[in-house]
């Protein structure tokens, strides 16, 4: 009997991009020009810890530089390795493009469980590391621009920050070198939230779509949908608190290292959440069923599964199980190539990895351009609104007092319309307009090409086109 073999994440990668660009007419060589990696350096540096040199190593990938900088994030596991940070920074290439984020793709892996180190250790290895990408351009504003991927966050990135400064002392953008910091060392309103937030506005727009709900076999509102969590990291804590608390979704799974939750009822995210930062999992969690083995969680009736961890979650082995409507990849490559064909024969919709999570990216951009601009979102505008919205008030006021009982003004009203946008109103306005224009140029595509017969086709058919627009805009 013949064995089947699940393909490697970079060879789902390369499965998808293919299946997208033969349904194209790019001219001969630029197929191949976008598909593969421009360059990946290793670097293998020593730090002495614990009275011994420790030799760690570390990848940072570039896949295309049609525009630049290139950007992606940096992850810390003992999973990286150079084909997955391949394939990741050819998600980024395509990400970029799809949400017109004006960078090339890039992404960066060191060897490491986080999990092993004290935070001393940890930031001095984080500040080698950067030393070592840093002298070769791979951290750079205008070239090379880093961000907080799977174990990491602010805390590394403003090391990484400080680190390219340090090293360059005269360069005047050099906040802008790495994304992700913490707001008191250049970071923005926002970008914590950024990635659990656009997998939120992402199924808003998939829900304003009505050909496409028809397909997910989907009726109504986010209000009442059952909603599955494969993973309460940073992605996956942010989208299901939001889902919960401002769509009234219910979240009747939570999958975790040491299990699963499941509560039909619904389960408090916040709750949840505090119970993993104190204890450090879902074990022990007193008001919902615990079951060791929580990828059987993943095949659960339910509306929508968020994956939200690692890549290849649902693959051969158990996509045929998949009983949710929806899948939104909140993950970066949780199905892989084989999956994917299962679940789409079983009609199941997916919304892609390089749309669902590209809400990190987006909101990366706008610190970038913050750093660059040297002047925090809001700060130059917000009072000359309020002084404009506080006209329209009088105005309304002095139409009020004529109109007595007849018409008057609510009080939540006039503080709503006076209140002028802060950069975390701008940050969520901005991130919401470029996650609706995104999507809008998938659906057309989904639903008016008979050869794109799911949205992730129709993603690569739509990043592709824009990356090979800009190839030959450079006279290749």
């Amino acid at each position: 009997m013949t064995q089947i073999v699940e393909p490697s994440f970079r060879e789902s990668v390369d499965l998808m991009f293919n299946r997208a660009v033969a349904l194209m007419d790019l001219p001969p060589g630029l197929e191949e020009k976008i598909r593969v990696c421009n360059a990946t350096y290793t670097v293998r540096f020593g730090v002495r810890l614990r009275g011994q040199i420790q030799t760690f190593t570390g990848y940072r990938s570039v896949h295309s530089e049609h525009m630049e900088p290139v950007k992606g994030g940096i992850r810390f596991s003992m999973g990286v390795n150079q084909d997955e940070v391949e394939a990741l920074a050819a998600l980024m290439t395509y990400k970029c493009a799809l949400v017109e984020a004006p960078f090339g793709g890039s992404k960066g892996g060191l060897r490491i469980d986080p999990r092993q180190y004290d935070e001393h250790e940890l930031e001095r290895i984080t500040r080698r590391f950067a030393y070592e990408l840093a002298k070769r351009d791979l951290i750079h504003p205008s070239q090379n621009v880093p961000a907080p991927d799977m174990g990491t966050g602010e805390r590394e990135m403003a090391w990484i920050a400080d680190q390219y400064t340090r090293m360059n002392t005269t360069d005047i953008n050099a906040k802008a070198c790495v994304t992700g910091k913490p707001l008191n060392a250049g970071g923005i309103s926002g970008r914590v939230e950024a990635t659990g937030r656009g997998v939120q506005y992402a199924l808003q727009e998939f829900f304003r779509d009505a050909e496409g709900m028809k397909k997910a076999k989907l009726t109504g509102s986010l209000d009442g949908k059952r909603v599955i969590v494969q993973g309460l990291g940073n992605v996956g804590y942010h989208a299901a608190k939001f889902l919960s608390e401002e769509n009234g979704s219910l979240i009747t799974g939570i999958i975790e290292r040491d299990g699963a939750l499941y509560d039909p009822a619904g389960l408090d995210v916040e709750a949840v959440h505090q119970w993993i930062v104190k204890h450090g999992g879902i074990t022990g969690f007193p008001d919902a069923t615990h079951t060791a083995e929580g990828t059987a969680v993943l095949e659960e009736e339910c509306d929508i599964l968020i994956p939200a961890a690692l890549e290849g979650v649902i693959n051969l082995s158990n996509a045929a199980n998949i009983k949710a409507s929806l899948i939104i990849e909140a993950a970066n490559g949780p199905v892989t190539a084989g999956g994917d064909e299962i679940l789409r024969k079983k009609g199941i919709v997916i919304i892609p990895d390089m749309y669902a999570n590209a809400g990190g990216v987006t909101v990366s951009y706008f610190e970038w351009v913050k750093n660059l601009s040297h002047i925090r979102f809001g700060r130059m505008q917000r009072r000359q609104e309020e002084a404009r919205h506080q006209l329209v008030i009088d105005e309304l006021t002095r139409l009020d007092e004529h109109m007595g009982d007849a018409w008057s003004m609510s009080p939540l009203f006039k503080e709503k319309y006076l209140r002028g946008a802060g950069e975390l109103e701008l940050v969520r306005s901005g991130l919401d307009d470029t996650m609706r224009i995104a999507y809008q140029s998938m659906r057309d595509v989904w639903h008016e090409r008979d050869d794109a017969q799911d949205l992730r086709t129709a993603a690569y058919l739509v990043s592709i086109g824009k990356v090979a627009a800009s190839y030959q805009a450079k006279g290749l």
